[in-house]
């Protein structure tokens, strides 16, 4: 099980310092940089000083472990492919790709995830049979959010089974694979949405949608857990050109969720039972469900026909990892706050690079290591003032001036006594706390 670093230090803070940028005419102009220029990395990427490397080493070490107790071996790739490599794989997201070229006027570009490359890898080297992991740096030329772990240069942490296996049992250990993570490292509940993509192309078809727009739909689909349905009908209607009426008749379906009842209930819908990709589709749902109650992890699952995830190589079950917060005061009401794991199977991959077409069946999961990552740094950043002998007045100043909202005091007393001071550095209120109870305190105060 994850734990955070012990509680060492003395002042807790819920945010990283900010950062200090000097101008070049207060450092010297000397050093080939424009006066009135300020040193900073690029737009959506980020140094990581040693206390955050630690955490990531960390959280990694967490994540690598799950993967090698299911038996996967790692791997690497390059960081660039060839342009063909990559494009028309992401559907709408192919505008995100940084397209290189070099000096041979080779068109390359930057790896935009670790599954296509890992696809022609399997292609390139004939391989039919694997389970493998693979760490490393992938890029987005997106607009990036970084206070929600949102870059344009991050890390993708990946597990995917490749081969053929009895129906749907690699599909439910990636399930299970997620569930274990994201119970190891206690980020707080969470939930494992699942679809697979031949529901979704039945549920199309039976609503009159041609099938040269199946992607592009999904795309707009996959929009449901951001926007509200309006928004995604009006872009249906709008954008893609899909009539009103068949517009709502997708809705009557996509917004259903539940787990196998509803499975069972459009195993019997007139329309959808009647559609070959959607009984296929629901057939294997049902027997992904019955593995996971096997599993015991059910409680975690839900059969979502709202999720789509937009690209264009999944072929049938997808999964997507959110994690809920309460929207007000009943315990019942919970909301998603941010996708931290998603995949799905893609069998049709490894054929689109293999010259005689010669499928590989695959299924993978994908954890989001930077958004667990933000959500871990602000739960357990804490720091000391580096000082030889510091007095307190200057320890509480520090934190005054550096935003850090509570202060751990630990004397003699305290020791003595089995508590630890815990201090309000905005309201200079202080309360002995048992030192059994510091963790639990401390999360109290700084929930948002």
């Amino acid at each position: 099980m994850f734990r955070p670093p012990p509680l060492l230090l003395l002042l807790l803070t819920r945010c990283p310092a900010p950062r200090r940028l000097l101008s070049a005419s207060r450092q010297g102009q000397g050093q080939g940089r424009a006066v009135g220029s300020v040193l900073k990395t690029p737009k959506g990427t980020r140094d990581h000083p040693p206390a955050q490397a630690a955490l990531r080493e960390r959280l990694l070490g967490s994540v690598v472990a799950c993967f090698k107790r299911h038996g996967a071996a790692a791997i690497d790739t390059p960081v660039l492919e060839l342009r063909e490599t990559l494009m028309g794989k992401y559907g709408d997201n192919a505008k995100l790709i940084y397209e290189l070229q070099d000096q041979g006027g080779e068109l390359l570009a930057l790896r935009y995830d670790l599954t296509v490359p890992f696809a022609r890898y399997l292609a390139m080297n004939k391989i039919t049979n694997i389970k493998r992991y693979h760490i490393a740096k992938v890029y987005r030329r997106d607009n990036p959010a970084t206070t929600r772990g949102r870059y344009r240069e991050f890390y993708q942490c990946d597990f995917d089974i490749a081969g053929q296996f009895d129906p749907m049992l690699p599909d439910a250990e990636c399930l299970k694979i997620v569930h274990e993570i994201l119970s190891d490292l206690q980020l707080g509940d969470f939930l494992i949405k699942v679809n697979d993509r031949r529901i979704l192309n039945g549920v199309f078809a039976v609503c009159g949608i041609p099938e040269s727009k199946f992607i592009t739909t999904c795309s707009t689909i996959d929009k449901l857990d951001k926007v509200p349905w309006e928004e995604v009908k009006n872009e249906m209607v709008g954008e893609k050109g899909l009539s009103p009426e068949a517009a709502d008749r997708i809705g009557e379906y996509v917004q259903l969720h539940g787990s196998l009842d509803l499975i069972e209930q459009l195993l019997q819908d007139p329309k959808l039972s009647q559609n070959k990709l959607a009984k296929e589709g629901l057939g294997d749902m049902k027997l992904l469900f019955e593995y996971l109650t096997l599993f015991g992890i059910t409680g975690k699952i839900s059969f979502d026909l709202s999720l789509a995830r937009g690209l264009d190589y999944y072929t049938g079950v997808i999964f997507e990892a959110v994690l809920l917060q309460q929207e007000n005061d009943h315990v019942e009401d919970l909301v998603g706050v941010g996708s931290v794991a998603g995949g799905g199977r893609y069998d049709g991959l490894v054929g689109m690079f293999d010259p005689k077409g010669r499928k590989v069946p695959c299924v993978g999961v994908s954890i989001g290591i930077e958004r667990i990552f933000s959500i871990l740094e602000q739960r357990v950043k804490a720091e000391m003032l580096y000082k030889k002998d510091p007095t307190m007045l200057k320890q509480l100043q520090y934190c005054e001036n550096m935003g850090i909202p509570l202060a751990a005091i630990i004397g003699e007393q305290e020791l003595s006594d089995g508590v630890v001071k815990l201090r309000d550095v905005a309201t200079r209120e202080e309360v002995d706390i048992p030192r059994e109870g510091l963790a639990d305190e401390i999360r109290r105060r700084l929930e948002p």
